[in-house]
């Protein structure tokens, strides 16, 4: 029996490779292919499964892909509806997997179709269960994603999610490993632990919905302080239900080289320019109205949270990053790219064109400002329970996740002095590049954000006050 968890950092996110005597499944797989392909090549394997827990939300699938490279059978759980050739199996049917067995357990909460897959080994005996989005190391799935025509509140997916895990997971041994999809900073539950695996009896004394004593203690648990998903899953999902270009295609569009004139032709035609180096690189030049979302953060979720679907993008990246780039954003759905600029900011520069800036001020700066500057505004983009443990007096909170609505950046206003930061500078830059966007240039990003403000005995601060949206 062998079990490797493959999980992606940027996007919290764990698939897991499964083999025996030469049979191999792949459970949630990412839409980039290669790693379970090469896996199933190093172990003499065949992937005869693609066992798929749910329809993801927060990232697009490789179950396409992977079949038709492999042939393997795409299998969902009960109650799930879609067109795509997929095999939905019955609740406690089995998959034989060479020695191994793989046991359908339906688990209905966080979507109508979410399902878990137990393995049992060599000798029958339960080893391991992949929850996907159910049960999480320390947390459950986010139950408020009812799917589009689904007359379903949020307390009647936790009420679901509540019966699913006391009727199929919670009467399963101590011992049983747990293998989720996601682990910490992951949208799709409220508060993930910081471990990738667990077992079924560090979950019942430890997970705060687990110990719930009541189905109602459980759907307040899960559903209180809940804050709203990310705008790209309900369109993550939808692909995932639909299907979707392949990954070959994709990167073969967004791999095209593109010149500085190609580049200018695009965004006369409404193309937006992401520009994925880092904040300190963008800062110090960028093409004029460029959006940062750098690779070294979580690139992928802010692109889906922040970016339309429906327009092109050019990419200006470090070169030999663009494959890196186009990559991610595919992981969460994105199709559309027109291609990359072809010796990246350098190309810009030396074609004479005028790049922007942001200029960049240390935390000690702001000190000396505040006190006699009427006009100058400090605006935190951290969320709000960030911005509610501690921030500068009077500052104004608009959440970086909220900054794609133009409407919520309306107040700003061009002739205020505006210092923005976040907790590290990452989110600040972002934020500073959508504000440039709108036509608001007169700002400052305080470098190291409020990690480096809270040291300043000079600035006020304050804490557990309400946040200003």
């Amino acid at each position: 029996m062998f079990i490797k968890q493959l999980y992606t950092g940027c996007l919290s996110e764990a698939a897991y490779f499964i083999e025996s005597n030469g049979e191999a499944a792949v459970v949630d797989p990412l839409r980039d292919i290669d790693v379970y392909l090469q896996l199933a090549a190093e172990r003499k394997a065949v992937i005869k499964y693609i066992f798929e827990t749910h329809f993801h939300a927060d990232f697009v699938s490789g179950h396409l892909d992977l079949a038709q490279a492999t042939g393997a059978t795409i299998v969902y759980g009960p109650q799930t509806e879609t067109s795509l050739p997929v095999y939905i199996a019955k609740d406690g049917e089995r998959f034989s997997l060479g020695e191994l067995s793989v046991e359908i357990l339906h688990t209905p909460g966080h979507t109508l179709e979410s399902t878990c897959y137990l393995l049992k080994d060599e000798e029958g005996k339960d080893h391991c269960v992949f929850t996907g989005d159910t049960l999480f190391v320390g947390d459950v799935g986010r139950p408020d994603l009812a799917q589009k025509g689904e007359d379903l509140t949020i307390e009647d997916l936790a009420g679901m999610l509540y019966e699913s895990l006391h009727a199929k997971l919670m009467p399963l041994s101590n011992d049983v490993i747990v293998y989720p999809a996601h682990g910490p900073g992951s949208a799709c539950g409220k508060a993930l632990g910081p471990n990738t695996v667990s077992t079924i009896g560090e979950e019942k004394q430890t997970n705060y919905a687990m110990k719930a004593a009541t189905k109602s203690e459980f759907i307040k648990a899960v559903t209180d302080g809940l804050s709203a998903p990310p705008q790209y899953f309900p369109i993550n999902a939808q692909i995932n239900k639909e299907g979707y270009d392949s990954i070959a295609e994709v990167l073969q569009k967004g791999l095209q080289p593109l010149t500085v004139n190609d580049v200018k032709e695009w965004m006369k035609k409404d193309a937006l320019v992401l520009d994925t180096r880092t904040e300190m690189q963008f800062s110090q030049g960028f093409i004029p109205e460029a959006i940062f979302i750098g690779l070294d953060g979580r690139f992928a979720e802010w692109a889906g949270s922040l970016l339309p679907f429906d327009k092109e993008l050019v990419l200006v990246c470090e070169p030999g990053k663009e494959k890196e780039a186009v990559t991610r954003l595919a992981r969460v759905g994105f199709s559309k790219m027109a291609g990359y600029l072809d010796g990246g900011m350098e190309a810009w520069k030396a074609a004479g064109e005028a790049p922007d800036m942001i200029i960049n001020v240390e935390a000690d700066e702001l000190a000396m400002d505040l006190p006699f500057d009427e006009n100058l505004v400090v605006v935190d983009v951290r969320r709000p329970a960030e911005f509610a443990d501690g921030h500068v007096k009077d500052a104004v909170n608009l959440p970086l996740n909220e900054m794609g609505d133009a409407a919520k950046l309306a107040q700003l206003e061009e002739n205020q002095n505006i210092y923005i930061h976040c907790a590290g500078g990452y989110r600040s830059v972002i934020a500073s590049s959508l504000l440039k966007r709108q036509g608001i240039h007169n700002l400052r990003n305080v470098v190291g954000g409020w990690s480096k403000i809270k040291e300043q005995e000079k600035i006020p601060v304050e804490k557990e006050k309400s946040v200003l949206n």
